[in-house]
This record gives structure tokens, sequence and C-alpha cells, in this order.
């Protein structure tokens, strides 16, 4: 009886030590393979999350240095961010607040450097569109105008579609192109929701007014009809 059961277990083992000399070692690279990629999973998340909160330390460094009024300041920490953390979305926020600061400081072109750079180099479509509307403003103040329609003509997600038509038409009554502003002004006026965007909406609606033109003249028509 134990005779027998020593060849079946020499069996067993025969055929594990053929099996494992077939498939042995494609199962080793397998796991290997599944492990690393583990390993690397977390070794990223543990990247992003430290990257994250040095970045939030240098935003607030430049929040900080702002509210101070110190523009060495926040030269270097907006410096420092874009340097070590250029692509996230901290390095993206200080960016306009280092312009909106730059700005109030009378430092235009620093302003512009700074815009420029969210627009370009913001992790997200969202924050390179608000780069971009008031790095056309800033233009706008400058009388640079084709340089402000420039910065427009880049794609714009579907919600500053129409903010970014009423920036194009204030750029183009300044050039005197009244037939092209109120066009802009009135696709501004249409693409905003009423219930959302009353206050701006009708901010829009009154520059069409002052061009001679009734913003809902067409949906009283279509009304009437």
């Amino acid at each position: 009886m134990a005779t027998h059961l020593d060849l079946e277990e020499q069996e067993q083992l025969d055929a594990l030590k053929h099996f494992w000399n077939r498939w042995g070692n494609l199962i080793t690279w397998v796991l290997i393979a599944v492990l690393g990629a583990y390993a690397a999973w977390n070794g990223w998340q543990y990247w992003e999350r430290r990257q994250a909160g040095l970045a939030a330390v240098l935003f607030d460094e430049v929040e900080r240095a702002a509210q101070a009024g110190d523009a060495a300041r926040v030269e270097r920490a907006l410096a420092d961010i874009k340097d070590k953390f250029g692509g996230t979305t901290y390095a993206a926020h200080a960016g306009l607040r280092g312009a909106r600061f730059f700005d109030e400081q009378g430092k235009t072109a620093e302003t512009k450097a700074a815009l420029a750079w969210v627009a370009e180099k913001a992790p997200n479509d969202g924050l390179r569109a608000v780069a971009r509307l008031r790095l056309a403003s800033v233009q706008l103040g400058e009388k640079a105008y084709d340089e402000a329609l420039r910065t427009l003509e880049a794609g714009f997600p579907p919600s500053f579609v129409a903010l970014a038509a009423d920036r194009r038409g204030d750029v183009l009554l300044q050039q005197g192109k009244r037939e092209l502003a109120a066009a802009e002004f009135g696709k501004a006026y249409q693409g905003m929701a009423a219930d959302t965007a009353g206050d701006y909406r009708r901010l829009v609606g009154i520059k069409l007014n002052a061009l001679g033109i009734d913003p809902d003249a067409g949906a009283k028509a279509g009304a009437a009809s």
C-alpha cells in the first residue's frame, strides 16, 4: 500500500516538474509583470499625492506674498511652482493669482507673461480658457487689438464660447468695426442662458442696444409667428 502511494506521489511530482519546466518561466514573468505594475501604480499614486502637496505649499506662498504686496516673493514662488510642478492645477491657479497681483501692481508685462503661461500649460481646458479671456482683456487695455483677436482665435470649451464672443465684440468695437462687433455681441447674448447668466447677459444686451439693436427682436418675432 505504501509503495502504491509512493508511486502516485512520484507520478504527481513528475507531472508537477514537467508542468513547471514547461510553464514555470512564463508564470514567473507574468507574476513579476503584475506585481511590478501594482507597485508602479502605488508608486505613481504616492508621487502624484506628494507632487500635489508640495505644489499646494507653493501656491499658498504665492497667495501670502500677493496679500503682503511683495512682488519679489510672488515672482520667486511663481517661478518655483512653474519649474517644479508646472503640470499641476495648483500651478495654473498660482499663475492666475500671480497675474491678478501683477495687474493690480500695474506690471503689464508680468501679467501677460503669467496669463500666457497658464493659457499654454494649464492641465485643463477651463483654466486655459480663463487665462486666454483675461489675457485678451489686458491686450485690449493696451490697445493691442490684433493680439487680442489672435488670443481669442483659440478654441474654447462650450461654456466659454459666449464669453469669448463678447470679448471679441469688445475688441472689434474698439477697432470701429461696429457690424462685426454687433454680430459677436449677438452670438454672446444668444449663447448665454437667461437663468444662469442674467446680469452678464443684460450687460451684453445693453451693448447691443447702444448699437441700435434689440437683442430680443428675434425671439419676439418667433413668438409672434
